[in-house]
């Protein structure tokens, strides 16, 4: 299929991977060639928005909003400053595609930011690149620089008379700040924290001007679409899911790793693709969409195609495409434990549902995994979740929560166990015979 390895060229050209983020690599493969037509034949704007809307692209994220709608909602007839903005802060566990997009193919993104700045009629644009990834944030200065010295960026692009600059904006690592709001606010020098909404940032966002936010993928697939035609880029997936993905695979398999797929794309062939089971082991357990997902079993997620209504059919999320693959030597207690530590550390503490419950909810996990659990603790977990969700500014507390559920939902007889015999329901032999941070403790 054409558009297969284009996020990430190097899966499909074999081109050398110190050279092929380069903007004359770039440019061979008909990068920018996109941006050129556009400006050249000077095509309107709702003419772009609509290609993308044929696409049926959906944020590549986690909330898989379609990409065209959400362009629609910037003011075209506003007089002032308009932006773009990239969240490249990839900082939920089980997430690394997007620091590989910029770290192989970054002009994708910076041709994708242009695309959609002229669509929506912004001058400017900012790369929100996470804390953690200086040298990606490294390198995509250098392609931005590249990209100006080509006339790609700037003012009177290509000598058509758009004006559009980009700069790459670096965090610090808070988790928070991959919540749209926070990252403005970020941008801004302030404390990231989320806003309240609405407004929403299409007509109060970065600066208290109209913004509109998209995820790194979502940018890098916009160039393909232009170029392919939107309809052709739906077909590579399936109705309602258009185009492909890249899906992040870690835990327990043979080869972790990127892989970009048709979305639609049945989740066998997907664990095929990374080696299989790690050491032939079965599967016990699948988060599909990132650590906040909803977790599933491995007879219903057998059964899924990777796309956003199966996951969801299933009962989860294909959320950023984070898919955490846990055989039978996991503690589906210990995973919990540690997961819920996480959302604990990362809550910003503006809201005292989140702030004080998920504390509560690490708090009980953790005695229920080291042999101090009470005979109510699952019912108290129930209440706490139910007390968090939707009741804070932004979803960290509802991704707190729906974890804790749906591990005790699919696996209460393990949680049970626990707490009746304070140990492990996975026997020691099998736990000896696994590794990985989520083994169960011997």
């Amino acid at each position: 299929m054409a558009i297969l390895g284009a996020i990430n060229p190097m899966l499909s050209l074999g081109l050398d991977g110190d050279k092929a983020w380069r903007l004359a690599d770039y440019v061979k493969r008909g990068g920018y060639s996109a941006l050129r037509r556009i400006l050249e034949e000077k095509q309107p704007q709702g003419s772009v928005i609509n290609e993308v809307k044929k696409s049926v692209l959906r944020g590549r994220g986690g909330a898989g909003f379609p990409t065209g709608l959400k362009w629609s909602f910037m003011p075209r007839s506003f007089p002032g400053d308009k932006y773009v903005v990239c969240n490249s802060d990839e900082g939920e566990p089980g997430t690394f595609k997007d620091r590989d997009i910029l770290r192989y193919n970054p002009h994708s993104v910076i041709e994708g930011m242009a695309i959609a700045a002229y669509a929506m009629g912004a001058a400017c644009g900012y790369n929100y690149i996470h804390g953690e990834v200086w040298e990606i944030y490294e390198r995509f200065e250098e392609a931005l620089d590249e990209a100006r010295a080509a006339g790609f960026l700037g003012s009177d692009l290509l000598g058509s008379g758009f004006n559009f600059e980009l700069f790459a904006h670096h965090g610090y690592g808070a988790y928070i700040c991959g919540e749209e709001t926070a990252l403005l606010e970020s941008i801004e020098g302030k404390k990231g924290q989320p806003r309240f909404k609405p407004p929403f940032p299409a007509s109060f966002g970065l600066y208290g001007k109209p913004t509109t936010i998209n995820n790194t993928e979502t940018f890098a697939s916009i160039p393909y679409i232009i170029n392919l035609g939107g309809e052709t880029y739906l077909e590579a997936g399936k109705a309602n899911n258009g185009g492909t993905k890249l899906f992040s695979i870690s835990g327990h398999v043979e080869r972790p790793g990127n892989y970009e797929i048709p979305l639609g794309t049945p989740f066998a062939t997907l664990l095929e693709m990374a080696g299989g089971m790690r050491g032939g082991r079965q599967l016990k357990a699948c988060i599909p969409g990132g650590s906040s997902a909803p977790v599933v079993p491995a007879e219903a997620m057998m059964a899924c195609t990777m796309d956003y209504d199966s996951i969801s059919k299933a009962g989860s999320m294909l959320g950023s495409g984070a898919v955490i693959v846990m055989d039978e030597t996991t503690c589906m207690v210990r995973a919990l434990e540690r997961l819920s530590f996480f959302y604990y550390e990362e809550s910003c503490g503006q809201c005292t549902p989140c702030r004080e419950g998920t504390g509560w909810l690490y708090q009980v996990v953790h005695r229920i995994e080291n042999g101090q659990g009470r005979a109510d603790d699952l019912e108290l977990l129930a209440c706490v979740t139910t007390n968090i969700m939707g009741r804070t500014i932004c979803a960290l507390g509802d991704a707190a929560s729906m974890p804790v559920q749906s591990f005790i939902k699919h696996f209460h007889d393990e949680f049970a166990y626990h707490i009746e015999h304070k140990k492990c329901l996975v026997p020691v032999d099998v736990q000896r015979a696994g590794s990985g941070f989520f083994t169960a403790r011997v």
